[in-house]
């Protein structure tokens, strides 16, 4: 009889041979759960990598806070207006050639030089107020090609505008309180800028989309 045949246990219930049953779990249970791990690896990897295909193909428009809230540039444009990393906004409306009144004075010693230009910005669809020689106080003492006076309302207005027609002209802003614009013609003054550049710079100026570049920023 066998050492582990209980007492009083022969027969057909005796153990024999040198093979004992075994009391650890299966490798088969232990295989599945490491099966099931690498699996939810694999498709969090695969989920991971399609995110970043997204992002390759549309640009990456979004970014992720340091909440961890997803935002969007242009949300984020839109929200920093006003600190300088938005795009600028549009510049006012500049008034057409034909809504402004120019008053053209020489202050040079070189006589018909204020009807000659008076009638080139007329034909330039300008219109033109007084004509003659300058007040005492700027003749012969402007030294440049010309010098553009307008009340300080018509500084980013109506002066921008006149500007575009005599390049190198100072402008100034004076004590005025009417519309009207003053282009004093200086020594160095030869003639107006030519018509196609002067209109080339004004169509820049006046275009719809002419701002400030966009600062992207995310």
């Amino acid at each position: 009889m066998s050492m582990l045949t209980p007492p009083g246990m022969g027969g057909q219930y005796r153990i024999t041979g040198d093979k004992y049953p075994r009391m650890r779990p299966s490798r088969r249970r232990g295989r599945l759960a490491a099966a099931a791990v690498a699996s939810v690896a694999v498709l969090g990897l695969l989920g991971w990598g399609t995110v970043q295909l997204i992002d390759v193909f549309t640009g990456g428009s979004g970014g992720t806070t340091a909440a961890g809230r997803t935002t969007d540039c242009r949300t984020e444009a839109a929200r920093s207006a006003g600190t300088g990393l938005a795009p600028a906004a549009q510049a006012k409306s500049l008034p057409a050639p034909g809504r402004i009144t120019v008053n053209v004075y020489n202050a040079t010693p070189r006589s018909g030089l204020a009807k000659k230009t008076a009638d080139e910005l007329r034909r330039r669809g300008f219109r033109i107020g007084k004509v003659g020689n300058a007040a005492k106080a700027y003749d012969k003492k402007v030294k440049g090609t010309g010098l553009l006076l307008g009340s300080p309302a018509a500084q980013d207005t109506s002066l921008r505008v006149l500007a575009t027609q005599l390049s190198g002209a100072e402008r100034r802003a004076d004590a005025r309180k009417s519309a009207d614009l003053d282009l004093i013609i200086g020594d160095a003054f030869k003639d107006l800028t030519r018509r196609r550049t002067a209109d080339q710079a004004l169509t820049t100026l006046t275009a719809p989309g002419a701002t400030a570049p966009v600062k992207k920023t995310c």
